[in-house]
């Protein structure tokens, strides 16, 4: 059975906060985009536009305590998880959102949209949280460039680079506690099941694929 969970990163894993409970259900948004008209002749129509973006809705817990159901072994103070989101959020940049469960996987970039939060009371400092998520698309500016010809000008558009995915892709990485093949995979190529492909180009036996050491550092395709 796989892992159930929630993580969320910024600058390229530069910070990570997984969450120390998983929340009891994930709302995920995908609506249309349309526009309704009247024709003489025809009637209404409904003229169908691209999606919106997704956005992704959760409920959960930071608790001051330890309690069974806690997912991690590094459980911070609840205020550090505060800290930690409203920090990424003043830098107006997209974070990683990352939900693993038995039937389906996410892994996009996205922008914090919205975070509430509130303390329980008689919890002693248990705070509840809700958190709204939407996916970030990456995109460029066209830069405008006006071009003489003989007949007069003419505007001709230049395309610039595409800005890279969260930060530049390093074609290595470097192994931490807690990861295996398929987390690598799914993190840095999109898709858990190309860990072959890392195990393939680094040559790693099979023997060794559980006890790869922390601070290997992998070539990826």
């Amino acid at each position: 059975m796989r892992v159930y969970g929630v993580e969320l990163s910024f600058n390229n894993k530069a910070e990570v906060l997984q969450l120390p409970i998983n929340p009891s259900e994930m709302e995920v948004d995908e609506t249309g985009r349309g526009n309704t008209y009247d024709v003489v002749g025809i009637g209404e129509i409904n003229v169908i536009k691209d999606r919106q973006l997704t956005t992704y809705s959760f409920n959960g817990l930071f608790p001051a305590q330890w309690y069974p159901f806690v997912t991690t072994d590094d459980l911070l103070h609840p205020v550090e998880y505060i800290k930690m989101i409203e920090k990424w959020m003043t830098t107006k940049r997209p974070i990683r959102f990352i939900f693993t469960s038995d039937t389906y996987d996410i892994n996009t970039p996205a922008s914090i949209e919205s975070f509430t939060w509130k303390e329980v009371a008689g919890s002693g400092g248990d705070i509840e949280y809700t958190l709204q998520l939407k996916k970030y698309v990456f995109y460029a500016a066209r830069k405008i460039v006006k071009e003489s010809t003989n007949g007069g000008s003419r505007v001709q558009k230049k395309k610039a680079a595409a800005r890279p995915n969260d930060k530049q892709q390093p074609k290595t990485y470097t192994m931490v506690a807690g990861d295996s093949l398929w987390k690598v995979a799914q993190m840095k190529l999109g898709n858990g099941a190309r860990w072959k492909e890392i195990q393939q180009l680094n040559r790693i036996k099979d023997v060794e694929i559980k006890r790869l050491p922390i601070g290997k550092v992998l070539k990826l395709p």
